[in-house]
């Protein structure tokens, strides 16, 4: 477009053309044309100045002015002037006004035609990126489909209506190629506004895609009779998606998998054949678990709420199907419950109890010099440590087959008293390891913590607070404190560099953490 040749009303057509093709509102491609003459205008009478063009939006009429600024003090001589200059051309000119001097029409030669055509298509360029922006900026989470433009590097660049997106090589599935023209589905991941302008981000790997794809094959998930509660997958491979229906009449396994496996097939094949387990959510953990777990059949589970863990028992011959592949099974229905699995064999699981039941027998006959039927009996009731039996009331302990009261206020009164001499034993251990008592003022440790912490270089509330959460979890691994409950104790430790700032505040968080985590006292 030369605008040094093209009519006045024709410029309002070139203007109306733009903006339809581009997408973009007319009224930013007409600022973009004035900025483009005030750039030549600068060009021919100086670049210093301060050169302003207006086209009129009905007529195409183009002016040029050079405004000047009335100022009290001139910082810059060709775009202001004083005030007692500019009475004298008028009066009623005040700080602030700007005069307008109407310029000759600028006789365009060809290099300041071509800069005010860079322009123009710069500026239109910037408002189209940012109509993209703005149109794509809320869509993250959706599928779209386009069209190839290129591929470079394995990265593939795609059409999209309006604009260009990017569908990186480590998005896109193992051993998928694509070529030129080629029409494809993925999912928006990201839109983010960088220096080069918007950027859209696309991805086949990620696990909302298939959730997606779901959503689009399945009338009830896309009306929200039935749920995608969770999503996992090993992208090109397998994958396991958690499914609930809120309508007792609709099987939501079933639904998914559509009639003769039409609906799973169509996603199935979108996904370049990864194979998909879809199983039925569940409240409770175990129950999840178990089905999360599927083909592999499941003879018991024990969890562990405090660690975020679940162990898993099964039959001998089920124990590469639990697995899977690489540990594929069990790592995607990890992934896909939240939870650590550990999964042992129904022989591993008894040789593993029966050291338990081995370690403390021994422990008891050890502590409360007692014989092992007495030890074993104490074991099969369920008590782990010493500890428990010291503090356990006496009428409970008569109640074992084979106890009375005699003997259950013995075995208490002899617990007790090894508990006693073990933490006399560790307090003495502390003083010697130089740990002070104001780590035993936080009344969160017990003596055999505070004694393994100061063996660990830990012996005052700076050395405390200077360590991070997982070191201090990793020295007292057997403490059962969480990121969150090791986090509160150590700013509890910090609290004296505060002076009182939020030393309540530490404390506060201290006696939640020592609630929350709730260690028993150990020998």
């Amino acid at each position: 477009m030369d605008i040094a040749t093209t009519p006045k009303l024709e410029l309002i057509q070139v203007a109306d053309v733009v903006a339809r093709d581009k997408g973009i509102d007319r009224e930013e491609v007409l600022i973009a044309m004035e900025q483009a003459i005030q750039k030549a205008g600068r060009s021919k009478y100086g670049p210093d100045h301060d050169i302003r063009a207006t086209i009129d939006r009905r007529t195409g009429d183009i002016s040029l002015k050079r405004c000047t600024t009335v100022v009290e003090e001139i910082e810059d001589e060709f775009a202001e002037i004083t005030l007692d200059q500019a009475k004298k051309i008028d009066p009623a000119l005040e700080v602030g006004s700007v005069i307008e001097e109407p310029l000759p029409p600028i006789d365009f030669g060809r290099i300041a035609a071509q800069t005010a055509k860079q322009v123009i298509v710069q500026k239109v360029r910037e408002f189209e990126r940012k109509r993209q922006f703005e149109e794509y900026d809320g869509r993250a989470g959706e599928i779209i489909n386009g069209v190839v433009k290129r591929v470079e590097y394995g990265n593939v660049t795609v059409e999209i209506p309006r604009a260009e997106a990017v569908l990186r090589r480590d998005r896109l599935l193992p051993r998928e190629t694509f070529r030129q023209g080629d029409r494809i589905r993925a999912y928006i991941e990201d839109v983010r506004e960088e220096q080069r302008g918007p950027q859209i981000f696309l991805s086949r790997t990620h696990p909302e895609f298939m959730r997606q794809l779901f959503r689009q094959e399945v009338p009830e998930v896309y009306d929200g009779i039935i749920e995608i509660k969770a999503v996992a997958r090993d992208p090109g491979s397998r994958a396991k998606i958690a499914v609930i229906s809120y309508d007792s009449s609709i099987d939501p396994v079933g639904a998914c998998v559509g009639m003769r496996g039409s609906r799973v097939q169509a996603v199935v094949g979108e996904l370049q054949g990864e194979k998909i387990d879809i199983i039925p959510f569940s409240d409770d953990p175990a129950t999840f678990v178990v089905n999360a777990l599927a083909p592999a059949e499941v003879s018991k589970v024990v969890l562990d709420e405090d660690q975020g863990r679940i162990e898993v028992v099964v039959p001998d011959e089920q124990l590469s199907l639990a697995i899977g592949r690489r540990g594929q099974n069990v790592r995607l229905a990890s992934m896909l419950t939240g939870w650590d699995i550990d999964i042992l064999t129904e022989q591993e699981e008894s040789d593993r109890r029966r050291e338990e039941f081995r370690q403390r027998s021994e422990s008891f006959i050890g502590a409360l010099d007692i014989d092992d039927v007495i030890a074993g009996l104490l074991v099969a009731e369920g008590f782990a440590s010493v500890e428990e039996i010291a503090y356990t009331d006496i009428d409970d302990l008569a109640e074992i087959e084979g106890f009375d009261a005699d003997i259950a206020e013995e075995l208490r009164t002899r617990a007790f008293n090894f508990v006693e001499a073990e933490r006399q034993r560790h307090d003495e251990r502390r003083r010697e390891l130089g740990v002070t008592d104001d780590l035993v003022e936080l009344e969160i440790f017990t003596p055999a913590m505070l004694v393994t912490l100061g063996e660990n270089g830990v012996k005052t509330l700076d050395d405390l607070g200077d360590l991070a959460s997982d070191e201090l979890r990793e020295i007292l691994p057997d403490a059962g404190f969480d990121e969150d409950a090791a986090n509160q104790i150590i700013m509890a430790a910090r609290a004296h560099w505060f002076e009182g700032e939020d030393g309540a505040e530490s404390n506060a968080g201290v006696d939640a953490a020592a609630e929350e985590s709730d260690p028993e006292p150990t020998a």
